[in-house]
């Protein structure tokens, strides 16, 4: 008896000539009982959920930085755009947590993975990898992810870096792709760093500068004395006119602590660039949140507030994001970028009141139906949420 299926494809025209390639097709091709899940596994391989990585090698960039390369303990390192992050995960003192680190190595290599880890005040994760962390060390981590990333389709052939501390680190990658593969790309790296001392890769991408003509590298120091050589002062509308020169038809990306882009992003402005030019990359919550725009008048940040998740209170200081609070707790929390991108680490906010820092990628649906992403909200009463 046919099927409805042979009916009907018997009924159109060349029909039986499609029924008969059909069937030979089912005694000469693949068994595709052999073939099941093939694509899931050919996805997975390039676009990993997990990576157990071993440290290969590390280096002093500067006294509080290093560069720190993993190697796959699987074989196999998955591709990433250059500017994406890896999620590292670790336990401190009980405490597992995980850091967002930019790749700083060139896509175009597949060896390793290179990151750069500079200190931090107050740092957490930033003392464990700098003062702990040593070759053969094993992690795991998730596979790359980010929207801030250079795109050679999409974006100008020129340019314009504007980095500030580690925020260096996916222009390295950046520059590294483009200047090893030979791209037709101008580029010019503007890097605010406080001290000559303190900046990340300095010696190299002063090498890189001399090697090629089509990269541009500037360092501008806040911090320095009568006799610097290098430019001084902040990276303002008029620093970066008078490097780049002619600024229409650039792309223009920003990196670093968010006082420091937020600058930018205005001096951007007076130099009328569109939003539409303009990358920037999110870098998670600055430190002294205290500080941000809107930060509740009547909190100073010592506060210690009570966080009940299911059966479970614990204590939640207001100057720590809820994760932070939940992390150091010992709950398990579903997280990547941290910096109120990826959505991964939404929770929902059933009673309290929370203050929420900017650049958190809502959805329409988090807002309507009360979900909050714990890495960027920080309590200012009791609270109860819910995964």
């Amino acid at each position: 008896m046919k099927s409805m299926k042979d009916i009907i494809i018997g009924q159109m025209e060349k029909g039986p000539e499609i029924m008969n390639e059909g069937a030979v097709a089912k005694k000469i091709g693949k068994d595709i009982i052999t073939e099941k899940n093939k694509t899931d596994r050919i996805v997975r391989s390039i676009h990993t959920e997990s990576l157990n990585l071993i440290v290969s090698e590390i280096h002093q960039v500067t006294s509080d930085a290093k560069a720190i390369r993993f190697v796959s303990a699987d074989g196999y390192l998955p591709v990433f755009e250059a500017g994406q992050y890896v999620n590292i995960f670790t336990e401190i003192n009980g405490v597992r947590t995980s850091r967002p680190y930019s790749i700083s190595s060139s896509p175009k290599q597949r060896g390793y993975y290179e990151i750069c880890v500079a200190r931090i005040p107050t740092g957490f994760v930033s003392d464990f990898f700098l003062d702990k962390v040593k070759v053969g060390d094993k992690f795991e981590a998730n596979g790359p992810q980010g929207v801030f990333r250079f795109n050679p389709v999409f974006h100008y052939k020129k340019s314009v870096f504007l980095a500030g501390g580690s925020g260096i680190t996916p222009f390295m990658s950046m520059t590294r792709e483009i200047l090893e593969s030979g791209a037709d790309r101008e580029i010019y790296l503007i890097f605010g760093a406080r001290k000559a001392e303190l900046a990340i890769f300095h010696k190299e991408l002063s090498a890189m500068a001399e090697l090629h003509p089509n990269f541009h590298y500037h360092l501008v120091l806040s911090e320095s004395d009568s006799e610097c050589n290098f430019r001084k002062g902040f990276i303002d509308a008029k620093c970066i006119k008078d490097i780049v020169g002619e600024i229409e038809g650039s792309t223009f990306y920003m990196c670093g602590p968010p006082v420091m882009t937020d600058f930018c992003a205005k001096a951007l402005e007076e130099l009328n660039i569109r939003p539409k030019d303009i990358r920037r990359e999110m870098f998670g919550a600055r430190q002294d949140i205290q500080n941000e725009p809107g930060w509740p008048s009547n909190l100073t940040g010592d506060e210690v507030f009570k966080l009940k998740i299911g059966d479970k209170v614990i204590d939640a200081k207001s100057s720590e994001s809820l994760l932070i609070s939940l992390e150091r707790a010992g709950v398990r929390v579903n997280v990547c970028c941290r910096s109120g991108e990826c959505s991964l680490c939404r929770v929902k906010l059933v009673s309290g009141n929370v203050f929420l820092a900017r650049g958190v990628w809502a959805r329409h649906a988090d807002e309507k139906f009360g979900y909050i992403h714990s890495c960027k909200a920080y309590p200012s009463s009791d609270v109860e949420i819910e995964f």
